[in-house]
């Protein structure tokens, strides 16, 4: 005895079945194949979709729509929103408690290295007067471990996400302190004029009372002129800290001349992001009260 098979002429390949019933003994149609291929049970009038309720959600809060289920989206941070859209009240907050660094990671204790190595480097500059070659040279290596450690820290934070606010406002100090320190003993020793460390301080508190004076507006980012001219000064620093002689000695001049064109250069760089970054700020600010009035 054969069965009888499916009528589905002209329908998909995977609609179709070769030799089968439907529930109930009765022999399958192709209308019945196709439905049971679509994952639904006969409704109300036969042939309708499963509903749940009236609302036309499936399982798992599916909307259904005709024939086919469109399951919800669930949110970025893995919770149902409902509409598969709005990630649920709070779990940004939440997700960025948890990802929140912890203070003693290995960024935030290089920046801490670096403010220990200042009252360090202070003592050996001025060890026996400040004039004596084997203190200078443990002076520059403190001096040196510390302009590294300002490379590393940095970079170490954005790459593991180990950012903190600690960071945030230890780094900056830390970096100013050491260099500030080494300026003023190289000027209070008589190697280095006065008015090159007041340029170089200068123009390092100017800056920095100029971002937080446009912080309203924006945040003023670090250029490639301000990295290089960081670089020049911790090696003009550096040169000046060891008790050279001869060619060396003018040497170090150079570079030292350098970086004082690099700081006024790149200062007055900072002034004109920040007059235009205001400018910006206030021409969108108006445009804002202008489309609210209107």
């Amino acid at each position: 005895m054969t069965g009888v098979p499916a009528s589905a002429a002209g329908g998909p390949s995977g609609a179709r079945r070769t030799a089968g019933t439907a529930p109930g003994g009765m022999p399958a149609t192709g209308r019945t194949v196709a439905r049971e291929a679509r994952g639904t049970a006969p409704g109300p009038s036969g042939g309708g979709p499963a509903r749940r309720g009236a609302s036309g959600r499936g399982p798992a809060g599916a909307r259904t729509h005709g024939d086919e289920a469109a399951p919800a989206t669930a949110s970025r941070d893995g919770v149902d929103a409902g509409d598969g859209t709005r990630p649920a009240r709070g779990a940004k907050i939440a997700a960025a408690a948890v990802n929140q660094a912890s203070v003693w990671n290995i960024a935030n204790l290089l920046t801490m290295l670096r403010l220990l190595l200042v009252p360090a480097f202070v003592m050996l500059m001025l060890a026996e007067g400040g004039y004596d070659p084997a203190w200078r040279s443990f002076a520059w290596a403190a001096f040196a471990i510390a302009m590294i450690t300002d490379l590393f820290d940095g970079h170490l934070a954005r790459t593991y996400d180990l950012v903190t606010d600690f960071g945030k406002i230890a780094d900056p100090i830390a970096d100013k302190a050491i260099m500030g320190a080494a300026l003023i003993c190289l000027s209070s020793l008589g190697d280095l004029p006065w008015w090159v460390t007041g340029v170089i301080l200068g123009r390092e508190l100017g800056v920095t009372l100029l971002r937080f004076l446009v912080i309203r507006y924006g945040v003023i980012p670090a250029s490639r002129g301000g990295k290089l001219k960081t670089l020049t000064q911790g090696i003009a620093v550096g040169m000046y800290v060891l008790a050279l002689t001869g060619w060396l000695a003018t040497l170090r001049w150079w570079v030292m001349a350098a970086a004082v064109v690099l700081t006024v250069a790149t200062g007055l760089d900072y002034v004109k992001q920040a007059i235009v970054l205001r400018r910006q700020g206030i021409a969108e600010r108006e445009a804002a009260l202008e489309e609210t009035e209107a």
